[in-house]
Formats: C-alpha cells, sequence, structure tokens
C-alpha cells in the first residue's frame, strides 16, 4: 500500500509507466504484462487500484479530477511518466495529462475508452451507482459477478489472484470490493480533456471492442489505433501483443 492505494510495480528509473485498469478492475489485470515490462520497459512501472477498486481505499465523491489527484501522489514530480490507461483509466491519464496535477506526462494511451454515452446509459450507471453492495454466500457466486461486471469472464479464471483481488470477504460472505459508487464518475468531457493535455495522446481500441468505434476515435484524434482480432480488454487478451502495437506512442 502507497497511502490510500494499493499498489504492484516493479522496475527502476525513467520513464516511468503508469498502468490505469478500467471501472470494475484492479491493477492485478496488468498481471501478465510484468515479465514484458521487465525484459522491454527501461524504468519503472506503476500498476494502482484505483480509488474504489481492489485493496484501495473509497473517496467520498467520483470524479475524473478526483481520482487523477489521488493517482498523481504515486509519481515524482519531476519525474518523466507515461501512461497507459484501459477505459476509465485512460481517462484518468488524460485528466493527469493536463498539468494539473503535479506531475510530467509525456505521453498517454487510452485503450477502449467509452467515448459517447446515451442518456439510458448515464441513466444506468447512476442507478447502479445507488444499489447497495450486494453480498454471496460462497466465493464462486461472488467471483461469478465480479468477472461479469468487469467485463473479465472467459479471460481470467475465477480463482486466478486478479479475480481474488476483486473480491472482498467478511464474516463468511463474500462481496464485490467495488465501492458501488465508483459508477457515478460518468461519462468523460473527451474534448475538454484532450485539449487541456500537454502530452501526446493516442487513442486505441480492439478490433472487437462493441463499447467504441473507429470512428468515434478519429473523430476526436488523428492518432488512433486498432488491435486486430482483440476486444474491450485487449490488454488482458494479449499483453504482448498490445505491448508491441502500442509501446512506440508510449516512447
Amino acid at each position: 500500500m502507497i497511502g490510500e492505494l494499493r499498489v504492484r510495480g516493479g522496475g527502476a528509473g525513467e520513464p516511468a509507466l503508469l498502468l490505469l485498469h478500467g471501472l470494475g478492475a484492479t491493477g492485478d489485470v496488468w498481471g501478465g504484462w510484468s515479465v514484458l515490462l521487465d525484459e522491454r520497459w527501461p524504468g519503472r512501472w506503476v500498476a494502482p487500484d484505483l480509488p474504489g477498486h481492489g485493496g484501495s481505499d473509497p473517496l467520498a465523491r467520483y470524479s475524473y479530477g478526483a481520482v487523477a489527484a489521488t493517482v498523481a501522489s504515486l509519481m515524482q514530480p519531476a519525474e518523466r511518466v507515461a501512461v497507459l490507461g484501459h477505459s476509465m483509466g485512460g481517462v484518468v491519464g488524460l485528466a493527469l495529462a493536463s498539468g494539473w496535477f503535479g506531475i510530467q506526462v509525456d505521453s498517454v494511451v487510452g485503450l477502449g475508452i467509452k467515448v459517447s454515452w446515451t442518456d439510458d446509459e448515464l441513466a444506468r450507471v447512476r442507478a447502479l451507482a445507488e444499489r447497495p453492495v450486494a453480498w454471496f454466500d460462497s466465493y464462486d457466486e461472488a467471483a461469478t459477478r465480479y468477472l461479469r461486471v468487469s467485463g473479465l469472464a472467459g479471460l481470467l479464471p475465477p480463482d486466478s489472484p486478479a479475480t481474488e483481488a476483486g473480491l472482498r470477504e467478511e464474516g463468511g460472505r463474500w462481496r464485490l470490493a467495488q465501492d458501488p459508487a465508483t459508477f457515478a464518475i460518468g461519462a468523460p468531457d473527451m474534448a475538454g480533456l484532450l485539449a487541456a493535455s500537454r502530452a501526446a495522446v493516442t487513442l486505441a481500441r480492439g478490433e472487437r471492442d462493441e463499447m467504441v468505434t473507429d470512428d468515434q476515435l478519429r473523430a476526436l484524434v488523428r492518432s488512433a489505433s486498432t488491435l486486430p482480432g482483440l476486444g474491450h480488454n485487449a490488454h488482458v487478451e494479449e499483453p504482448a501483443t498490445v505491448l508491441r502495437h502500442l509501446e512506440p506512442a508510449l516512447r
């Protein structure tokens, strides 16, 4: 733990690579990256559980700025930082790239960010944020729910450390570690975040990602990238492919 955040990481020196997971997941989804980064990344890497996820403490109120301010505490002010963020984590990376949080972000890759939201979609996530925590009598039941909610069903086995990191046991019962209020973070102001960024920005998606289209990304940035054959959680599906494809944008 560092402060209020549970963190995993490795390596040493610069540039630092900040790996930010998506809504509902934890920093353990980057577990398949550790050997690759030790071999190919020249600096240190850091993969926190975002506030209200996994082993990290919740926030009183969730906004992309509030999450970015918490994550920024992991980095040194003069340290050169590259960010690879998935979904919600990609938006947090863009917020950090503004320079408003006291760290020097040189590049951001936002993978699988949902950039277009309907009123019905926003109403559904607001309703999820207001639901009470659901408790389960067994680990298996809780793990099944976690993998579905996080979009990781079929990608991680129920007994994997990354699945266990998304759960919490109290008094013999199980729940998702995620604070339901995190769903209230809502739709990002992509145009505003991109305009404020001081970093080189690449937006990317898996070819089979149904949450965002190529046209939506290319309407926002010229440097949009598509990962052939991969889905929304491309970074979990094929870490080596994603790193090989996106590493030039992080340098």
